[in-house]
């Protein structure tokens, strides 16, 4: 077809005049989804015979070639926080060393694409229930993190597109939806879409106002602010129809726990998720923004909506300039992205989803698609507790103290919930109408609010009610991700004292978007999501063991008990009170000063120079070695002979547990290294923090206390075991591969379905990288972490024709060949795995799929990783 664009001018209301790549005319892009128009236009405006060509642009018009061809996408920005952000500074500083060492200008590394960074990942909630708790966690997160702080403020004086957002603003996500994205972007007198790649997989959220953006690795962030595009495959689009509207009482919360039960359901991993239909026009941004946030759990690439007068009306509320406005219209309707209620796409196929069937609910106790009704919620309790439990005592009775299922954490926190007036307003409600029944939430309930912008509080208090949540102890701890991340701080003084050797089953309620095992506290084994006002519900009832359908939220001050329905809030409030306290003067003051930081950043002397001095004492920022092998040039296939595996594992494990981010236990292999370092338990931080030092996130490697190896089926995470000729010893896992690394053993690890669910942290593949692992054999792999592990070099092998671990009578202690790939010019689709059991002689071959989706995949995998042959394509350009 090798059709041709035009190149247009787009005249704004002020007379300003911009040029525009125009799609409008190509044949047949009006039947294209709206993420298939963002792509098309992405390909057009990078066309260049070689990295792009014509045939990339023919085949998305055609719409035929879905999740098979592979294509180059040069995203708008790159969007970082800091606990990703540190690890991207550091290989980039660590890039710089390289180039000096080949004696090349370190200045030939620097970004090409905007890049903003948010620190938000950090604070802790260490002080909660008191008005000081925000200037005491802030002045505690400073303590801990000033070295990574100084370290940032260098990276944004030597990188000359880098802006940092200072801690203190809020959450990454819930900032870009309100201030940075700009749904439509000028460049050097062009407008183009708003494309984001963020470390983050909740990048999606701005997918809510229709910005094209998905979560990316660390490493594949840092390719692309360099310049190098995202290998992909075209992804296929899953139109869901919305049909009718919620009910009564219904939140946005309990919406998109619904869609996100219904689409992992409908399997949408590597799929973009495309909104459409009546019930989108009746959806507000910050519903579409809350929805868009849960795409990972989905399993999603993005949930996508589309542009259209909600959109515009929100750029105004949030103090957008009219110009702006003006060009998200135009250019929308421009480009043929404004959408049109009776327009239906050629989806690759469709889904209906009736609104009005949503009923209240929560999701958990381990994973965000297990939704439960609130009557669920005490059976899904019993049923991890006599799990956790496992015989080893009897069940806790129910009482009016801290038992089994007791809330120990309650927290109104992350971007997903926070950044909808509608249930945080719902929420203050809730409490205001709790206190005035004269409910009191038990002492052994850590309750908390840590919102994702200052717009929040500011809303909150103009409708009088912080008072009422304050009463309750949900008093503001800070502006940040907090709980969500794992950073929610010691439990309640009171537990001590009722559980003093923690032997209680506790549960957490908050209103994030991850509940996974150990994520939340390593000291509560159940987490369930809910809305802000369920929150404050279960913080009232003080356990999960109760139907708050049929049962008291608690007791008055005549002793009479009070159901939910008697203090939930009614819609109408809700509505007339959001529509009275917000608009776009809280925005503006809120955002007026987002990149000064306050008193304590402006402290904080930055080092300076083109090139990085690092301190061989710092325990927090190390170079690290993934340049010290591979030079970046293509290197022959070989098979892998001789492996063992080093982790056998279940169905669902996620980055969580492959590399935890929550504390550092005292301990644990991370907490004994730095105990040696001389650093003090009270300061070990996180694992999220210390992940710019490698030699700590080496002992992180697979250390979740909640992940289940079989190799050591009674142990907890962080164990595994060396297997020699005859022996079989259980160690460390870190100190099991540094034995196989002196012994020449290549490693892998078995896994099942989903593996590497969960947050798009690139350390979890860099840490199975610097294990020694070559190969990871799983069922099936989750999106962000497949490209992660091809990306530092460990080849993703995915088994075929529903076979498993079981069902090929693999216990893990075999020795391992992966057959098929030497003397190959490419990389195979397919290669054969043998496995042997070394004392019974057993064999077993078995086909599996190699998932390297694209040939710029395939010369990252042959370079030894993307780091290696991203230096030295920089280096060939200078």
């Amino acid at each position: 077809m090798n059709a041709s664009s035009d190149v247009r001018d787009l005249v704004l209301a002020s007379g300003r005049s911009l040029k525009v790549h125009s799609i409008a005319g190509l044949p047949g892009v009006e039947r294209l989804p709206f993420t298939h128009k963002v792509l098309l236009e992405n390909l057009v405006r990078h066309r260049d015979g070689r990295v792009v060509t014509d045939d990339d642009v023919d085949a998305v018009l055609r719409g035929d070639e879905a999740g098979t061809r592979a294509i180059a996408f040069h995203p708008a920005r790159v969007f970082l926080h800091d606990t990703n952000g540190v690890p991207v500074l550091t290989d980039l500083a660590a890039m710089r060393d390289a180039a000096v060492a080949r004696g090349a200008d370190p200045m030939v590394i620097d970004t090409v694409v905007p890049a903003q960074l948010t620190v938000d990942h950090s604070v802790a909630t260490d002080f909660h229930g008191r008005s000081d708790a925000p200037r005491l966690n802030v002045a505690r997160e400073y303590e801990r993190n000033g070295e990574r702080y100084r370290f940032l403020k260098w990276g944004q004086n030597a990188f000359a597109g880098l802006q940092v957002v200072p801690p203190g603003a809020g959450i990454m996500h819930q900032i870009n939806v309100e201030r940075l994205a700009s749904v439509v972007a000028v460049r050097d007198g062009w407008a183009v879409p708003d494309t984001v790649a963020g470390t983050d997989s909740h990048t999606t959220m701005v997918n809510g106002l229709g910005v094209l953006a998905w979560g990316v690795g660390g490493i594949e962030a840092e390719a692309a602010m360099l310049g190098q595009p995202i290998s992909m495959l075209v992804p296929p689009v899953v139109g869901v129809e919305l049909a009718g509207s919620l009910r009564p009482g219904v939140t946005a919360t309990d919406l998109v726990l619904s869609l996100t039960e219904r689409m992992r359901a409908e399997g949408v991993v590597g799929c973009v998720v495309e909104f459409f239909g009546a019930g989108v026009a009746g959806t507000s941004i910050a519903t579409r923004c809350t929805i868009a946030n849960m795409s990972p759990e989905f399993g999603s690439t993005s949930a996508m909506f589309p542009i259209d007068a909600e959109t515009l009306a929100y750029l105004r509320l949030t103090g957008r300039s009219e110009e702006q406005v003006d060009l998200v219209e135009r250019y929308a309707k421009a480009q043929l992205l404004w959408h049109e209620v009776e327009s239906v796409p050629a989806f690759d196929r469709t889904v209906s989803f009736d609104l009005g069937a949503v009923e209240p609910s929560l999701a958990g106790p381990r994973r965000p698609q297990d939704r439960l009704g609130i009557a669920d919620v005490p059976a899904a309790t019993a049923s991890a507790v006599e799990r956790e439990l496992a015989g080893r005592r009897e069940r806790s009775p129910r009482s009016r103290e801290a038992h089994d299922g007791a809330v120990a954490i309650a927290s109104i926190t992350s971007c997903t919930n926070t950044s909808n007036p509608q249930v945080m307003v719902a929420a203050g409600l809730l409490a205001r109408n709790a206190v005035q029944r004269g409910l009191q939430v038990p002492a052994w309930v850590k309750t908390s609010l840590a919102p994702g912008s200052k717009v929040v509080t500011d809303y909150l208090a103009r409708a009088g009610l912080d008072v009422s949540l304050d009463a309750l102890g949900f008093h503001l701890v800070g502006y940040g991700c907090m709980t969500c991340i794992g950073n929610s701080g010691g439990l309640a003084q009171e537990l001590d004292e009722t559980d003093p050797g923690r032997e209680l089953v506790l549960s957490s309620v908050l209103s994030g978007n991850r509940n996974f095992d150990g994520r939340i506290n390593n000291e509560v084994s159940m987490n369930f999501l809910a809305s802000p006002p369920l929150v404050v519900a279960y913080a009232l009832a003080g356990t999960t063991d109760v139907d708050l359908g049929h049962e008291p939220v608690g007791w008055d001050r005549q002793g009479r008990p009070v159901m939910l329905d008697e203090i939930w809030p009614d819609d109408e409030e809700v509505a007339a009170i959001v529509a009275g306290s917000a608009d776009p003067g809280l925005y503006e003051a809120a955002y007026a000063t987002l990149f000064d930081g306050d008193e304590h950043w402006a402290a904080l002397d930055a080092p300076d120079g083109d090139v990085f001095a690092w301190d061989e004492r710092s325990t927090y920022l190390r170079r690290p070695p993934f340049l010290d092998q591979a030079d970046g040039r293509p290197q022959a296939l070989t098979d892998i002979e001789g492996a063992r595996a080093l982790e056998v594992l279940g169905d669902s494990v996620t980055t969580d547990h492959i590399l935890p981010a929550g504390r550092i236990p005292t301990r644990s292999a991370a907490g004994v290294h730095l105990s040696e370092c001389g650093v003090a338990a009270a300061d070990f931080n996180t694992y999220a923090s210390r992940r710019g030092n490698w030699e700590v996130m080496e002992r992180a490697g697979f250390a979740n206390v909640r992940l289940h190896n079989a190799l050591v089926p009674d142990g907890p995470g962080g164990l595994t075991v060396h297997l020699g000729d005859r022996t079989r010893e259980v160690v460390p896992v870190h100190e099991a591969a540094r034995r196989y690394r002196a012994e020449g053993v290549p490693l892998v690890v078995l896994g099942g379905r989903e593996y590497g669910t969960g947050s798009s942290r690139d350390w979890a593949a860099k840490v199975t990288a610097l294990l020694g692992v070559r190969a990871v054999i799983a069922e099936s792999f989750e999106r962000i972490h497949r490209s992660n592990l091809v990306n530092m070099g460990v080849l993703p092998l995915e088994l075929r024709d529903g076979a498993t671990r079981r069902s090929l009578g693999l216990d893990g202690t075999e020795v391992f060949a992966v057959r098929g790939l030497a003397g190959r010019d490419r990389v195979p689709r397919t290669a054969v795995v043998e496995a042997v059991h070394p004392e019974s002689g057993r064999r077993v071959e078995f086909e599996v799929v190699v998932r390297l989706d694209t040939a710029l995949e395939e010369l990252y995998y042959r370079a030894g990783g993307i780091l290696p042959y991203v230096l030295d394509q920089r280096l060939r350009q200078a």
